[in-house]
């Protein structure tokens, strides 16, 4: 679809799924980000956001995760100004150990994966709980959950801070925008927003 795969894949994709299914939800819509969003330069590269002139793909993801806390935030101000009911909430799972970080390019950085995952990860299981805690708990709308542990990397599922980047409500309408250009799907609540 000519999109950086990372932003195409965690962002766009979401963003035209939940914007497809959004008059079908009657509770919540729950977005998997990552705190890899405080990593980097911590910004949405508006005028480059396919990262073209200075790609890595550390860099791809966390501006691809920038984004969900991003997305997360506008679409509960547009959930709150159209009335509805549905909250925007969003989860991290911490380190959680799983195979994902054994598809790395480098033979490097999978064995230091492989480390981490035995020295300092949770289990996938509960990798999976502040997801479920955002889906379940009685929390308001814009909420961020992840471990509450050191560094958010394992723990117990609460309530947890995101950075400045992920805060800017600027920057969220300019992703809104972009987002809606680059899949042409758009926000099916408009016409309630500007009745």
């Amino acid at each position: 679809d000519g999109f950086e795969m990372q932003f195409g894949t965690n962002h766009l994709g979401h963003f035209a799924l939940t914007n497809l299914l959004l008059p079908y939800v009657t509770d919540r819509v729950v977005t998997v980000a990552s705190s890899a969003h405080r990593l980097g330069d911590q910004k949405i590269h508006f005028d480059d956001v396919n990262l073209t002139s200075h790609y890595s793909p550390t860099r791809a993801y966390a501006q691809s995760k920038l984004a969900n806390l991003l997305f997360l935030l506008e679409l509960q101000r547009r959930l709150t100004e159209a009335g509805s009911s549905v909250r925007a909430t969003a989860a991290h799972p911490g380190w959680a150990a799983t195979n994902l970080q054994s598809h790395h390019a480098s033979a490097l950085m999978r064995l230091g994966m492989a480390i981490g995952n035995r020295l300092m990860a949770q289990d996938d299981r509960a990798g999976a709980l502040p997801t479920l805690f955002a889906a379940t708990e009685d929390i308001p709308g814009a909420s961020y959950a992840g471990p509450d542990g050191l560094g958010e990397w394992r723990g117990a599922p609460t309530l947890v801070s995101r950075s400045r980047a992920a805060s800017d409500t600027v920057a969220a309408r300019r992703l809104w925008v972009v987002s809606e250009e680059m899949t042409g799907v758009r926000f099916p609540l408009e016409a309630a927003v500007r009745g």
